[in-house]
């Protein structure tokens, strides 16, 4: 990918240039605003980074010239600590994303890896927006058959609309894919597609990233931030893995969904906002509701209109077609010309894909990777792959008890604990559950997790 920075602070710049180029991207630096116009001129970026403080003129005037004249180039805004205000203004202008300095690079990573995404599903919008039926709204939003199509139509019908809608399916289905695309093909589309995992943060900072909060509101709120729902205004906010929401912040969300107002926390005043609500989960939340633990007025509410993805086992009759898509986006990238022998693709199909989609992606792309010649073979594959998913359990044996689900949930829980090591994150992708959601679980079953020998229990090895 073409990365393009603009920024003054020569430190930065430089640091940022040899740590992106070191993941694969071709990246040019500019410290002035009309270095940067020039050089997006003449390579052509595909993402850019750009401060909001250049010496010569302001970047919001640079990203106005830069959506006038590359509609398609998605900005990352980098703002230091007291220029939210305008990292907001940026939004609104069709920023694609705002980073604070100072940025962790793994961030700003993910926010150019996600910023391509965009741009992929910007080609399909292009389209649209010049009244041409597309076959498919992204070429990440990949499969084949009769519920490929299906999913297609539904997009195309709800996208015009602003009703709220619900997509359940497991972990690694394409649930934010599919949000994305329907913003995308909506009215909204020049306006943000913001991004809540609401599984990753506790429920005060979710609060407060959700409605902002007032100067003093809480110990370290030093002045006024603005919230997510405000970031969105006029586009549409994606609520990932809102079954983890908690049941008081539940409360807050209806009433914003009925009234299209809020309150900022430690604030009285109330705010109005044009946003349109697109929510996933990968829980049951029917359960949960008969359990005390979801809403059922809010399940309502969001479940005005519902999409079910299924997972990548019950479509076994796509992997082929998708394992052939990723390596050819890999080929492409890397000038590479490898291709998949059948017996790979028979351990492709005959595998039983816990992280659906995104489990298939990263393993074709770790045997292109790792693969010695043009033909990807079976043992190029991960062990886990190779080895197939693991037998159904038999029936219980005659005279052997039948347990309670709680007791077979525990157990399951226990056993695939004891298979990962204790490594929480592989454990809840095997399970298709979010990492706090199998945390709740442990405390819950009073479960003692193995710890492998010199490594943390949670996380990537070495990462504490």
């Amino acid at each position: 990918m073409n990365l393009l920075i603009v920024d003054d602070d020569d430190t930065l710049r430089s640091l940022l240039a040899v740590e992106l180029a070191r993941f694969g991207h071709t990246v040019a630096a500019a410290a002035s605003a009309e270095e940067g116009l020039r050089l997006a001129e003449e390579t052509e970026p595909d993402v850019v980074l750009l401060d909001l403080s250049l010496p010569d003129q302001s970047g919001l005037d640079v990203l106005r010239r830069l959506r006038a004249e590359r509609p398609a180039v998605d900005v990352i805004v980098l703002t230091a600590h007291g220029t939210i205000d305008s990292a907001i203004a940026a939004m609104k202008l069709g920023a694609y994303e705002f980073l604070q300095k100072p940025a962790a690079l793994p961030a700003v990573e993910l926010a150019i890896r996600r910023a391509l995404e965009h741009s992929r599903l910007g080609e399909e919008n292009a389209r649209l927006k010049d009244g041409l039926q597309p076959t498919r709204l992204s070429s990440d939003i990949v499969g084949t058959g009769p519920g490929f199509e299906e999913l297609n139509r539904f997009i195309l019908k709800v996208a015009p609309t602003d009703s709220t809608v619900l997509i359940r399916g497991e972990t690694g289905t394409g649930k934010e894919l599919v949000a994305g695309a329907i913003h995308r093909a909506s009215g909204r589309r020049d306006h943000p597609f913001v991004v809540v995992d609401c599984a990753s943060l506790h429920e005060n900072l979710l609060q407060s990233e959700l409605f902002g909060h007032e100067r003093g509101a809480f110990t370290g709120a030093v002045k006024m931030r603005h919230g997510l729902f405000e970031t969105a205004d006029g586009g549409t906010l994606f609520l990932d893995e809102v079954g983890d929401v908690s049941p008081s912040l539940q409360a807050s969300l209806l009433r914003v969904l009925e009234s299209s107002r809020f309150r900022r926390v430690g604030g009285g005043r109330e705010v109005q906002v044009d946003v349109r609500l697109i929510a996933a989960t990968n829980r049951d939340l029917e359960r949960m509701i008969a359990e005390g633990q979801f809403r059922q007025d809010l399940f309502f509410r969001l479940n005005a209109i519902h999409c079910e993805l299924a997972p990548l086992r019950a479509r076994r009759d796509e992997i082929p077609h998708l394992a052939q898509h990723f390596l050819a986006r890999h080929n492409a990238r890397y000038g590479t010309s490898k291709s998949l022998a059948d017996g790979t693709l028979a351990a492709l199909g005959a595998y039983r894909w816990p992280g659906n989609v995104r489990e298939l992606r990263h393993a074709v792309e770790r045997a292109a990777v790792l693969a010695d010649g043009d033909v990807i073979r079976p043992p190029d594959l991960s062990p886990e792959v190779r080895s197939r998913a693991a037998p159904e359990q038999a029936s219980p044996a005659e005279g052997e008890p039948l347990l309670p689900l709680q007791e077979m949930e525990r157990r399951y829980l226990a056993r695939v604990l004891a298979h990962v090591g204790g490594h929480r994150a592989r454990a809840a992708a095997v399970l298709g559950i979010s990492e706090r959601s199998l945390y709740r679980k442990i405390q819950e079953y009073h479960l003692e997790e193995p710890r492998p020998a010199g490594g943390p229990a949670t996380g990537e090895p070495g990462t504490g």
